[in-house]
């Protein structure tokens, strides 16, 4: 696991920037608030190509990244198949560590 990101990740969720769950994620897309959407590696190519789709449509940032066992570890929480970041700070600095070959 890469500290970085999972500590930013991490702090995005207690400070409540943080969306997980396929229902929320997909709302919160849709309604224009995810500046950086985080799809885990081993999610099925099907809801993977869902969550890219919809991002594209609202002009996300998408990363694929991480295992969802991972994704969900770094937010206190059961495998997460994808995790929605609201604040384009945390977004920002999660993004510049994913393209630092920090993933």
């Amino acid at each position: 696991m890469s500290g970085s990101v999972f500590h930013l990740l991490g702090l995005s969720q207690r400070a409540g920037k943080t969306v997980s769950g396929d229902f929320a994620v997909r709302e919160n897309i849709i309604k224009g608030k995810v500046k950086l959407l985080i799809i885990a590696a081993d999610t099925s190519e099907r809801i993977k190509q869902e969550y890219i789709r919809i991002g594209q449509s609202k002009k996300v940032t998408t990363k694929i990244a991480f295992t969802k066992h991972e994704l969900g570890s770094a937010l206190g929480k059961s495998p997460r198949a994808a995790v929605a970041i609201m604040d384009p700070n945390f977004a920002r600095g999660i993004e510049s560590l994913l393209e630092g070959g920090e993933a």
